[in-house]
């Protein structure tokens, strides 16, 4: 069983040097370029140095507590591989936020995606060495392979598109298993949102307008998201045994659930786009923001939810 912190997203970079430093900055030139913007971009080396540090430390101290000799598992059939999505979404949107908030201080586009990247990859990296000297979990190939994927799709995109036409988000609805497994699933709504793959969706977003010949009055912003989640999970192969009140044994379906849905990309919203707020507004935008939706399943086949996105 293995829950990734999808609250520290932009989280994670190591100190950079000064020769590092100096490779990074991109030097005037004469589009008008200001290149590096010093205060900015010690704040971003600082604040991502310091948020990796923290938060390795703290899970070594909380989250992982009992060490064992370094080993691995497979899990890659486990919450009808929920949890790969989320490896695959967590580093897409690590690198895309450390990408924007590096261009934000001036570094030069191919370097900006880079260090994106390595910041992704080392703070999935170094979670994956916690879970090899734990107790009940282990280095898992299958979320390394899951973490390239959303490392993949971010650079990829940028450096042959110089642009994002797809992205990877997280959506997130109260489902109603946690009470049957408390310990395992969350016991507030903070710890479910990180734990219950039943209320977690998975989304890829396509921007439309960035690979359609729209016209120009179609909305910049609009996208569509494909989505992906599982229900019915209260372990991670199977189900175990759960008797209630009244010694009635209770029972879930595990199943699949797939979505369709609009989407905004708040970057290419007017007013932000174009603005100084764009890379930030770019870098923080891993929610799916709630919109109608058509559900299938093979359970109830095709499903239209208004608004919100029912579990159950």
């Amino acid at each position: 069983m293995r829950h990734r912190p999808l609250l520290f997203l932009l989280a994670a970079s190591l100190s950079l040097g000064q020769p590092a430093r100096a490779q990074l900055v991109a030097p005037p030139d004469p589009a008008g370029n200001p290149g590096i913007n010093q205060g900015r971009f010690i704040g971003v080396v600082i604040g991502t140095a310091v948020v990796y540090t923290l938060t390795s430390y703290l899970l070594g101290k909380t989250w992982y507590t009992k060490r064992v000799p370094f080993h691995s598992f497979n899990d890659n059939g486990e919450w009808l591989q929920m949890d790969k999505f989320g490896h695959a979404t967590t580093a897409y949107a690590i690198s895309r936020g450390e990408y924007e908030l590096f261009r934000w201080s001036g570094v030069n586009e191919r370097a900006s995606a880079l260090t994106g990247g390595l910041v992704a990859l080392l703070y999935q990296t170094t979670i994956e060495l916690f879970d090899g000297r734990s107790e009940g979990w282990g280095f898992s190939k299958g979320d390394m392979v899951a973490n390239l994927s959303g490392i993949g799709l971010f650079m990829g995109q940028q450096y042959g598109f110089g642009e994002q036409k797809l992205s990877l988000r997280y959506g997130w609805r109260q489902s109603i298993y946690p009470p049957y497994r408390p310990n395992l699933l969350g016991q507030s709504i903070g710890t479910q949102m990180l734990k219950d793959y039943n209320g977690q969706q998975y989304w890829l977003s396509l921007n439309i307008a960035s690979v359609l010949p729209v016209g120009p009055s179609f909305p910049r912003w609009l996208n569509l998201d494909l989505g992906y989640s599982g229900s019915g999970m209260t372990g991670g192969h199977a189900n175990p045994p759960y008797v209630d009140a009244d010694g009635k044994e209770v029972k879930f379906t595990r199943y699949r659930q797939f979505y369709l849905s609009p989407d905004v990309s708040l970057a290419r919203l007017p007013g932000i786009k174009g603005s100084s707020a764009q890379a930030l507004v770019s870098a923080g935008q891993f929610f799916k923001i709630p919109a109608p939706s058509l559900e299938y399943n093979h359970l109830s086949g095709l499903r239209l939810h208004p608004l919100v996105l029912p579990k159950d």
